[in-house]
């Protein structure tokens, strides 16, 4: 399984407007928007910015300042356009906790942010939990007592959780982009 990364959550946020590292930052510092969700730091941000640009998914451009050094401002290309919406689109999400946690509530967030409804978001994350869980139900019909089997009756109650905050996920207000 491939590590998670903000790229396409820094696409959706670009989608909106262009920026520049510092107005992204911020959406990934303010606990309102990113900040619950994302633990970036500055050189990482950076790094991924200049990662999507490299793959032709953002361009910079510099931006004079009045009183301040120029600005690299990042706009999503359309190659980036297409990625970000493979990636609102995914049919199969994962249903680790960790994922959940990270990929879905970033998902979920771009996804208010530029008005794309977010019920088929809900839903296939709840199929792929609710898959797993079938999965992991069938496991433990089959497993011997001891650690594993206290594993996966663990992962079983968390995906229970999960399920039920997904039922909650839009009953939540819609962010409003402050930046």
């Amino acid at each position: 399984m491939s590590s998670i990364t903000p790229d396409e959550t820094i696409l959706g946020l670009l989608a909106v407007r262009a920026r520049h590292g510092y107005e992204l930052l911020d959406c990934f510092r303010n606990p309102g928007q990113l900040g619950e969700v994302w633990r970036l730091s500055t050189s990482q941000l950076y790094a991924v910015l200049k990662r999507v640009e490299t793959q032709g998914l953002t361009e910079g451009h510099e931006v004079l300042m009045p009183d301040a050094p120029p600005r690299t401002e990042y706009r999503l290309t359309s190659t980036g356009e297409a990625r970000l919406q493979a990636w609102l689109d995914e049919q199969f999400p994962s249903a680790s906790i960790h994922r959940v946690r990270v990929e879905f509530l970033s998902r979920l967030y771009v996804a208010r942010l530029l008005d794309v409804p977010t019920v088929p978001i809900v839903e296939r994350q709840k199929a792929s939990c609710l898959k797993k869980k079938a999965e992991l139900l069938d496991c433990l019909q089959k497993a011997e007592p001891g650690v594993g089997r206290l594993t996966v009756e663990l992962v079983i109650a968390q995906l229970d959780a999960v399920l039920q905050w997904l039922d909650r996920c839009e009953l939540t207000p819609q962010p409003s982009d402050d930046n």
